[in-house]
Parts: structure tokens; C-alpha cells; sequence
């Protein structure tokens, strides 16, 4: 019957969608090079806050790799098998205090978020002392550059880096919000996520972001932005008016998948599409009345992994990893 109704919930694209994690809290899957291990984000029994886990394909074993202290986000895997994450245990092992809930529902840039190397000896090196929210971290094809969201210098923007900390570049110049980037197969080129206010309570809820490093979703338009790695000619691939994210490309440069809930029938239903990557053809891939977004390919091409709250008792926490055919 699962495998019925996952059927009947997706695209021809996506077959035999089934779960790999449970009792937790999950985000932000991504594979490792050889398509062995997957780097998540999860809030598990123990947790006060979000860990980075590595789990095994094979054998299903999920470990932590983060230090267990402060509140950590965004791993990605070097083509090496070290990882990167933000963290920010090195302010202190409590996690930040939990946004006021009483304004709204508001996502919280937590400025204690610093880069992290982990090498494979599981030492940590410390990448960058900001700030400034320094997190949304992927690594390029090669394994040399990284890019991230930054609020330092008082933007909230795209910036690239070395592997080894060095030579900061900014990338995104538009006043607004810029961030979950991901590297073309080819290095060549990043797709995103961006709120450019159009509007003046846009721009309030901007100025909320910058001031306060809040920001109120409701209020944004997020659309599916792809430029060169230098910034430069930046062109929005969507312009669908909602809350368009978590953006990544097939290994074979020519596919793009992302989450929106411009189909939504209530707030924070989020199903999953693929478009061409010039942003021509988009396709709807799930109708599950409920969360799926951060689709990730396998580097092979023939595995989407994504996060849903499908199966879970209580959708506002029961958020696990998930993975499907490609076809």
C-alpha cells in the first residue's frame, strides 16, 4: 500500500520511493562522491539541537560526525570523503536560543555560525570567523572552492572561498537575500535561491532579515536564480511569485530539481519539480499533501534523495530522509 501511494504521489521520474531514516527530525541529505553515504542535518534522541550525521547506504548505520555541542547545519561532502559544516559548538556547547515565536513563524540566520573542515581523522579546522551567519555551505566538482550565504559586511549574499579559507570573493551584488547554492556539474556556473524585494513590505521584511537576522517566509518571493561563479550574468530561472528553493542540478548538467508550493493548496505544503536547466519545460514530480523539498541527486544520476514529513505522525517533526529510482 506504501508503495502504491508513493507511486501515485509522483512523476514517472520517481520510482520506488522508500525511507532511510526514522525517530528524528531530518534535513538536508546530501551524497558523498562515490554515492555510499549520505551527509544529513538531524535533531535525534540526546539532541538539543541539530547534528550533522553521516549515514551508510549499505548497511543503514547512521553516525554522528559533529561534536554533539551548540547547533549545527548544512554538511556537504569534499570529493575526498571530508566534509564541511557549520556549527557553532566554538561559541558554546548550548545551543543559540530559539527565535520568539509569539511575532510568527520566522526562520533565524544565527550570526555564532562559523565553517568547518572536518578532516578524516575527525579533527575540526575552523574556516571562518565571522559574524555573519556563515552557512548554505556546498563544495565545488573539484573539491577547491567552496561557496556559501554569508551576512557579513551587512548583506546577505553569496560569497566563494578556498578550501583552506582563503581568497573570499563576493558574489551576489543585489540588495536582498541570496543562498543554498550548488555548483553546475561543470564548475562553471551556481544556481540559488534570492528574495529581491519588490514591494514595501518586502522591503520591511528585508530590513527585518538585515537588522534582526530573522525573516518572516510569508513575506518573501524566493525564485531559482543561476549565474556565473563570479556573479556575473545572474538570471532568475522561475518567476512564479511563491516560495521557489533548494535548487540542485543532474550530474548530466541538463535537469534541474527544486521544492515550491506554487501548487499549494495550504501554507507549507512544498512538492517537488524538475525544469530544464535554461528553466524551460518544469514539471511537477510530487503531490504529497505535505513537505518534500532538498531533492539531491546520486553523481551517478540515478537516485534523487529529499526530505519529507510523509509517513510521519506528527508533520511538523517527523521529517526523514527519503529516496527514489530516477527514470
Amino acid at each position: 500500500m506504501i508503495l502504491l501511494l508513493a507511486l501515485l504521489q509522483a512523476a514517472p521520474e520517481l520510482r520506488d520511493i522508500r525511507r532511510l531514516t526514522s525517530g528524528g527530525t531530518h534535513a538536508e541529505a546530501y551524497f558523498s562522491q562515490d554515492g555510499k553515504k549520505l551527509v544529513l542535518m538531524g535533531q535525534r534522541p540526546g539532541d538539543k539541537a541539530d547534528q550533522i550525521y553521516v549515514l551508510d547506504l549499505a548497511s543503514g548505520g547512521l553516525e554522528r560526525a559533529s561534536t554533539g555541542g551548540g547547533k549545527t547545519t548544512c554538511g556537504y561532502f569534499l570529493p575526498d570523503g571530508r566534509l564541511l559544516y557549520s556549527s557553532t559548538h566554538h561559541k558554546g556547547v548550548e545551543p543559540p536560543p530559539r527565535p520568539d515565536r509569539s511575532k510568527g513563524y520566522v526562520w533565524p540566520f544565527f550570526r555564532e555560525f562559523d565553517l568547518f573542515l572536518r578532516e578524516a581523522d575527525g579533527t575540526l579546522k575552523q574556516l571562518t570567523d565571522s559574524d555573519g551567519y556563515d552557512a548554505e555551505t556546498t563544495v565545488a566538482p573539484d573539491g577547491k572552492r567552496l561557496v556559501f550565504t554569508s551576512h557579513r559586511d551587512g548583506a546577505m549574499a553569496l560569497y566563494t572561498l578556498n578550501i583552506d579559507g582563503t581568497d573570499l570573493r563576493r558574489v551576489t551584488k543585489r540588495r536582498g537575500y541570496a543562498g543554498g547554492a550548488f555548483f553546475s556539474p561543470d564548475g562553471a556556473k551556481l544556481i540559488y535561491r534570492a528574495f529581491y524585494p519588490s514591494t514595501p513590505q518586502q522591503e520591511k521584511a528585508l530590513d527585518q532579515l538585515l537588522s534582526e537576522r530573522m525573516l518572516e517566509p510569508k513575506q518573501c518571493v524566493f525564485e531559482i536564480y543561476v549565474s556565473d561563479v563570479d556573479g556575473s550574468n545572474e538570471r532568475a530561472l522561475t518567476s512564479d511569485g511563491k516560495a521557489s528553493w533548494a535548487p540542485s542540478w543532474h550530474p548530466d548538467g541538463k535537469s534541474i530539481v527544486y521544492a515550491s508550493d506554487k501548487d499549494a493548496s495550504r501554507p507549507g505544503q512544498f512538492s517537488l519539480y524538475a525544469m530544464a536547466a535554461d528553466g524551460t519545460g518544469t514539471r511537477r514530480l510530487t503531490t504529497h499533501d505535505g513537505f518534500d523539498s532538498f531533492p539531491h541527486f546520486s553523481p551517478d544520476g540515478k537516485k534523487l534523495v529529499f526530505i519529507s514529513n510523509r509517513e510521519g505522525a506528527d508533520p511538523r517533526r517527523d521529517l526523514n530522509v527519503f529516496i527514489a529510482d530516477w527514470k
